[in-house]
């Protein structure tokens, strides 16, 4: 059985978008980098109390990985074409300026973040940050995405 190639691709232009996202975030905690804005912590903390029970660390890091790798590298591929922009790499930034507004919009608060996470006192770093991160996974996602379909041909 054959795969379709938009899957292949979506596929691994996920996992390097996620690589670089993940490089980001190791950056920060080696750093130091906004001690008060600890994302993956803040997730582990309400899914251990969305399912009652304590979650491990690696949890909310694999779920952000498989769902950089799948879920947003499926949905990039099929919006793909009705984004903006003559290259992939400024139909990623579109895609990522897009996930970066839900992120700050519903994602954080849900977290307990509030808007933009403005809760961990420490301004406007948080939202620029959470910008930034997802500025690296969706660039180098829209980048290799194009550059694979250009391989295919």
């Amino acid at each position: 059985m054959m795969v379709k190639g938009w899957i292949w691709r979506a596929l691994l232009a996920g996992v390097a978008g996620s690589l670089a996202h993940s490089l980001l975030m190791y950056f920060k905690s080696r750093t130091g980098l906004l001690p008060s804005f600890q994302p993956y912590q803040s997730l582990q903390l309400a899914l251990s109390h969305w399912v009652g029970r304590e979650v491990p660390v690696i949890v909310p890091w694999a779920l952000s990985f498989l769902n950089g790798a799948t879920i947003l590298g499926f949905l990039f591929a099929r919006v793909n074409r009705l984004l903006p922009g003559g290259n992939g790499a400024v139909k990623g930034l579109v895609f990522g300026l897009l996930g970066w507004l839900m992120m700050g919009l519903l994602v954080f608060p849900l977290l307990g973040l509030g808007l933009f996470a403005v809760r961990t006192g420490a301004g406007i770093a948080p939202a620029l940050f959470s910008l930034a991160m997802l500025l690296a996974y969706s660039v180098v996602l829209g980048t290799v995405y194009a550059a694979l379909g250009s391989a295919e041909r």
